[in-house]
């Protein structure tokens, strides 16, 4: 699957054009759970929402998975593969308007083990999984704002609804906007600190403020372990 990039805020895949109201669909759907509440926050109907997912899903791949029954009522969530569409697509708004601030968190650890590629690196916040260099012990651990996912942590088992690698729990310390995105920092356990870079509509979705918990994550290959200069 290619994706290609549009003048305006939009993504091409193939022949069809996901635009912001795409967007606005798979935000609703994954914070109201269902596609019937989604239609009727968004005052659309039912039935576009789903002709729209359908179509979508005819190039993508599933979007949106059934929750049947049982002790919450049933519902609907999104797939990896919607959330990567999501980070996407917000990552290519804020390079459009220009106003992107792309910072890096830096964590300065200690290696603990490997599986080929990958390390686990041991941090105050947890372990981080990270490709690691061969021969290294000791490294610095770079982390984009843009490519770290917030969502909501009362939501669901994220454990399940991602395929994410690293996970962590932390408290908003610092919301800085700007026209069109903000610079959320988070403080994870051990006092790390953790930066962000989200737009507006994920600031508003996520009911984003200073002090409330939320939850972030990054994959493996998003993290670069750089070794300390006494090292080889």
């Amino acid at each position: 699957m290619t994706i290609e990039k549009g003048y305006k805020a939009e993504l091409t895949v193939d022949d069809i054009t996901i635009d912001r109201r795409d967007i606005e669909m798979l935000e609703s759907i994954d914070q109201h759970g269902s596609l019937h509440a989604a239609a009727e926050s968004l005052g659309r109907s039912y039935a576009h929402l789903q002709r729209r997912v359908v179509e979508l899903e005819a190039v993508l791949g599933a979007l949106t998975v059934r929750r049947r029954g049982g002790k919450g009522g049933g519902g609907t969530d999104l797939t990896e593969t919607a959330r990567e569409v999501l980070q996407q697509f917000e990552r290519h708004q804020t390079e459009l308007e220009g106003v992107a601030r792309v910072t890096e968190s830096v964590f300065t650890e200690t290696v603990q083990n490997r599986t080929g590629e990958l390390g686990t690196v041991a941090t105050a916040a947890g372990p981080v999984v990270v490709l690691v260099p061969d021969g290294v012990t000791t490294v610095q651990v770079t982390v984009r704002s843009d490519t770290v996912v917030l969502s909501d942590p009362t939501v669901g088992d994220k454990e399940k609804q991602t395929s994410f690698r690293n996970q962590f729990l932390g408290t908003v310390s610092s919301i800085e906007t700007a026209e069109a995105v903000a610079n959320v920092t988070l403080e994870l356990e051990g006092g790390i600190e953790l930066q962000t870079l989200i737009t507006h509509s994920s600031l508003r979705s996520l009911a984003i403020e200073m002090g409330n918990p939320i939850h972030a994550s990054f994959k493996a290959t998003a993290a670069r372990a750089i070794p300390l200069e006494n090292e080889s």
